[in-house]
């Protein structure tokens, strides 16, 4: 499979090309375009497993209940989109196993596994949901995030805004904590959540935080009409 990026990094669109007998597994919602003869399915579990309790897991890891399966019958394309300006990077998998964000994962190739990955306690204060996704296997993944994509190669120790995570392999170890010494200071601050990273390998991160975003553009929206 053959994936094309375009109009980033600030509107980022990512193209798949099919060849026959391929299948595409997105998230629903993603979707925004195909050409030629594919076959689409609808369920709420990859490969047969999960079911609606898989599903339910996605919800809170922020991804949506349903996964559309793209199986081509001949060549054709796909175009897949994001909720959120930003751009849009394509990771591919040889065997290893990169962690995901809540809301970062877009589609992969059928050979990929995603399953998710519980952050612990602190994750349900941090904001940024309970679950992340971890994606093994063969194949690539599509990743989106809000702004620039950015890595960091880390060998030994770096600090992270949970709020800027977009994914990062699972070589490395990690902690969530308060941002500040004390919770007054935390709040204060107004940083809450960081995530401490150590060991080796890379981490993905992106320029804009979408809570502080929605944070700062809730109080100038109008209140619903009745």
């Amino acid at each position: 499979m053959e994936i094309e990026k375009k109009y980033g990094p600030a509107a980022t669109i990512a193209i798949c090309k099919l060849n026959a007998g391929e299948t595409l597994v997105a998230e629903g919602g993603a979707f925004m375009a195909m050409q030629g003869p594919v076959d689409v399915t609808t369920t709420t579990r990859q490969k047969g497993g999960g079911g609606i309790i898989k599903g339910l897991k996605r919800i809170f890891s922020g991804e949506s209940f349903f996964l559309n399966h793209f199986t081509a019958k001949n060549i054709s394309e796909v175009w897949l989109g994001t909720p959120l300006p930003g751009d849009i990077m394509v990771h591919e998998l040889q065997g290893d196993r990169l962690v995901i964000a809540g809301g970062g994962f877009v589609a992969c190739e059928s050979n990929v596994q995603i399953d998710l990955q519980w952050q612990g306690l602190k994750s349900i204060f941090s904001g940024e949901g309970i679950f992340w996704i971890k994606a093994s296997g063969q194949g690539k993944v599509i990743i989106n995030s809000f702004g620039f994509i950015y890595p960091i190669d880390v060998d030994g120790e770096y600090i992270v805004d949970t709020g800027h995570i977009v994914a990062f392999e699972e070589t490395l170890n990690f902690e969530i904590s308060k941002a500040s010494k004390s919770w007054i200071d935390a709040f204060l601050s107004g940083e809450g959540f960081i995530c401490r990273f150590k060991g080796k390998g890379r981490v993905w991160c992106q320029s804009h935080n979408p809570k502080s975003y929605g944070q700062e553009l809730t109080p100038h929206l109008k209140p619903k009409q009745k």
